[in-house]
């Protein structure tokens, strides 16, 4: 199995945004204090098992996944990690514009660009290929746990050479709100949950930050310990 502590590169919204506390609200923890949240009433309402319809997210906290959580490789330290994601952000780049939404994608519910955006399908591009030094190689039981056998064959390419399935053209960014629900049961959370993304009046928002996410061990919830924002 993986060793640990994992880390993961993710955007996360600024920690005083609107975002930010919408998402972490949701989730009951919030990955910039690791502190956890009481749920909003109406969540509750709608779902008195809140708490398990979102324990899967919460473990990783509110967050845009660019490169998947990995194990370092032998030889490789957190402080190297760190200095490598403050080069990373501040290589100048195009930074990605979207128009968020709420939406179910491969069964979850999360916030999704409304269309396809070139610019952020890059950068997690350059997230999977400038990071991937740093990780450790997938072991027999990692690669198991994905029922490579199960996936497309391109997906199957991107787990054995980048350690994750879901990168380069198959990349879909999503911030996720809850584990998978099945369609009678999610129709009535998507629209409670896009009346309250409404109130944020998030028209537009800008992919314009990386941060650095740890998990401990295998109990443990994924926080941050360093953010760094990209330069235009």
């Amino acid at each position: 199995m993986t060793g640990f502590p994992r880390y993961a590169i993710y955007y996360a919204a600024d920690a005083e945004s609107a975002l930010s506390h919408f998402g972490a609200a949701l989730l009951g923890y919030d990955a910039h204090t690791g502190r956890e949240l009481p749920f909003p009433a109406d969540a509750l309402q709608l779902a008195a098992d809140w708490h398990d319809v979102t324990a899967d997210p919460r473990k990783y906290g509110f967050h845009g996944t660019l490169k998947a959580p990995m194990a370092l490789a032998p030889g490789k330290t957190e402080a190297e990690l760190v200095a490598a994601c403050a080069a990373f952000a501040g290589k100048p780049r195009p930074i990605p514009m979207i128009r968020p939404v709420v939406d179910s994608i491969s069964g979850f519910i999360a916030v999704i660009p409304a269309e396809p955006v070139r610019e952020l399908t890059q950068l997690a591009a350059d997230c999977v290929r400038d990071f991937d030094a740093f990780r450790a190689p997938l072991t027999a039981d990692d690669r198991a746990r994905r029922t490579p056998e199960r996936l497309p064959e391109r997906q199957r390419d991107y787990l054995d050479r980048w350690g994750y399935p879901y990168v380069m053209e198959e990349f879909r960014f999503h911030m996720t709100l809850t584990g998978r629900l099945d369609a009678e049961r999610r129709g009535p959370i998507v629209e409670m949950l896009r009346k309250r993304f409404a109130e944020l009046r998030l028209v537009t928002l800008a992919i314009d930050r990386i941060a650095l996410f740890r998990q401990e061990n295998a109990a443990a919830r994924f926080h941050i310990i360093g953010e760094w924002p990209l330069t235009r």
